[in-house]
């Protein structure tokens, strides 16, 4: 059987899987279809929660940072890990007490304001469309590689996908196929793990594996990582980072980022009580963990593996020669995310760094500038065929990695559909529309996310890392501020929630836009984005936990000139921060 109809068939059972899944579970209800009707177990509920954010970032796109960057790119892993970790102690069981269906439904409520609701709706709007629009093309890039279709193509077939079950199903038909999703995704992604593990450690278990000794050389995995890495001109992969204050924003940034993001928050209202949000929390992280510790082991195995491919004989010898290069290489050059181009016409592939500090000796090798670019992206969805594994493993892998990007794409079409339908046209426009024509407008306006998001990922308004530093940038500066004031502070009124919210998520956007132009348009940046313009040292990537300081200074600063909250709410907070034996959550 060719890998191409391998692929097919895993793909094609798991997409069943999820379809069938979604008419079983098909919404009858507002509740049902915004929070999966209240009665989700915690095990299933964090196992959906695990799915809903280990999304194409986590599963595609952070081993390859981590691979490019070592070290210095963990704070990816302590930032997203660390969010749930905010969710589980400061939030989930709160927001579940107050018993509402969306984050702008408690920011509305908790701060007395129509205005209130509308601002947190502006927010979670933008985040959620920003960073849905990385996980339709990370879907479209999975399926253009796998079925052998376009990217434009893949992006089509996952926008159809998404629909038939998220349309249908809602949060109900959601949660359940994020349950498949995730066992699908986390069997892709730790069985390639233990393969290629035995392969460099003799050790079946890829996070210990890491630890060990590379079997070919008889010397620790990371050394000798360290080692090749030095010979080709790249920074040790070991090696510290220079500006440790930019890597503590950068990673508290991801954390609040996390514990902001609506579509995450939303799953804790799916629950039937209280305890059983913290619980789902606690499940999800050890959930996450079991994809987040084999993380760096992929990484750091991926990219020994893909320097030994290039230099077979050590990084001192010879490179491959082009012609003799490997199936996979040949595989991903017809994507254009591998790309040669032989600038000493010697026909040998050579693949370093061109730092200035290693001209010296790059020429001393007859080389005239780096011939091989990989996108980092491909480094695990490509890692089977690099370590040679059985066919069915790479089948495995497509399945999942179309998952990842999926489940996520899923949760944060709903939270966009219910911040519209539930909070803008029940809230503010139509607070008597009728169940079912709220239900109707729910699906309608998730149809037209899903069109908007196809739209944007088929013509992407800048590079997805600055599209997703953009969407975790708001959601830390705006979202979660709001929320942790408005659980923990009775003083906090509704002006100085709004005006935070304000100037949390403009000054965030802005000094964003300042370094990486106006709405990610090329040539629109005020300043170049080196470290010598940015404001103290502070990178727009890490400039979202300034923004939620921003936003913390400005609500404290306008509430205590203004009036405090009526007593009902200064009560309603009270009573909302003792969650335990409260009881059930109160519903609609």
């Amino acid at each position: 059987m060719s890998q191409f109809s391998i692929n097919l068939l895993f793909v094609g059972a798991s997409f069943a899987l999820y379809i069938g899944i979604a008419i079983w579970a098909r919404a009858g209800s507002t509740k049902e279809f915004y929070v999966a009707g209240g009665g989700v177990h915690p095990v299933m509920n964090g196992m959906a929660t695990a799915a809903d954010w280990m999304s194409a970032a986590s599963f595609i796109s952070m081993a390859g940072l981590i691979a490019a960057g070592g070290y210095a790119n963990s704070t990816f892993l302590m930032g997203w890990t660390g969010g749930y970790v905010l969710l589980a102690m400061l939030l989930a069981p709160y927001l579940r007490k107050f018993g509402k269906f969306t984050v702008p439904d408690f920011i509305g409520d908790r701060f007395y304001s129509p205005a209130a609701r509308l601002v947190a709706v502006a927010c979670l709007i933008i985040a959620s469309v920003t960073y849905v629009i990385g996980q339709m093309t990370g879907a479209g890039v999975a399926f253009s590689r796998f079925l052998e279709v376009s990217n434009d193509a893949g992006l089509m077939i996952a926008a159809i996908v998404v629909f038939l079950y998220a349309v249908l199903g809602g949060m109900k038909g959601i949660t359940y196929t994020q349950v498949a999703q995730y066992v699908v995704l986390i069997i892709a992604y730790t069985i390639p793990a233990v393969f290629i593990s035995l392969q460099l450690t003799d050790t079946f278990i890829p996070a210990i594996g890491l630890f060990s000794e590379h079997s070919e050389s008889g010397i620790p995995l990371l050394q000798k990582l360290d080692e090749v890495v030095r010979e080709l001109g790249f920074r040790d992969y070991t090696a510290d980072v220079d500006n440790k204050l930019n890597m503590v924003l950068f990673t508290l940034s991801l954390m609040i980022g996390t514990a902001g993001l609506p579509h995450v928050i939303i799953r804790f209202f799916t629950v039937p009580k209280v305890a059983d949000a913290r619980w789902s929390a606690g499940w999800a992280l050890v959930f996450i963990a079991l994809l987040y510790l084999t993380a760096p082991a992929v990484a750091s195995m991926a990219r020994l593996n893909l320097l030994t491919t290039i230099y077979p004989e050590g990084p001192t010898a010879e490179a491959i020669a082009y012609e003799e290069r490997p199936d996979w290489i040949q595989t991903w050059e017809t994507t254009g995310l591998i790309q040669f181009e032989d600038k000493n016409q010697d026909g040998r592939i050579q693949f370093y760094n061109e730092s200035p500090a290693f001209a010296e000796t790059a020429t001393e090798r007859g080389w005239k500038g780096n011939e091989l670019k990989v996108n980092n992206d491909i480094l695990v969805l490509a890692n089977p065929e690099i370590a040679n594994l059985p066919s069915w493993v790479i089948g495995l892998i497509a399945a999942g990695g179309l998952a990842a990007a999926l489940s996520t794409a899923a949760g944060l079409l709903l939270a966009i559909s219910s911040a519209v339908s539930h909070d803008l046209i029940k809230g503010s426009i139509n607070p008597n529309i009728s169940d079912k024509h709220e239900l109707l407008a729910a699906r309608i306006s998730m149809a037209v996310a899903i069109i908007v998001a196809t739209y944007l990922g088929l013509n992407p308004p800048g590079f997805a890392a600055q599209v997703v530093a953009l969407a975790f940038g708001i959601a830390a500066a705006s979202i979660f501020p709001a929320l942790m004031m408005g659980i923990f502070s009775k003083r906090i009124n509704s002006k100085g929630a709004i005006a935070g919210m304000l100037a949390g998520l403009l000054s965030t956007v802005i000094y964003i836009f300042l370094f990486l132009g106006w709405f990610f348009i090329p040539g629109t940046a005020s300043f170049a984005n080196t470290p010598d313009n940015w404001l103290f040292g502070i990178s727009p990537l890490s400039f979202g936990a300034i923004g939620a300081i921003i936003n913390f200074a400005v609500a404290f600063s306008v509430s205590s000139m203004t009036e405090a909250p009526p007593k009902a709410i200064q009560d309603l907070v009270e009573s909302v921060r003792y969650p335990k034996g409260a009881g059930d959550a109160i519903d609609h």
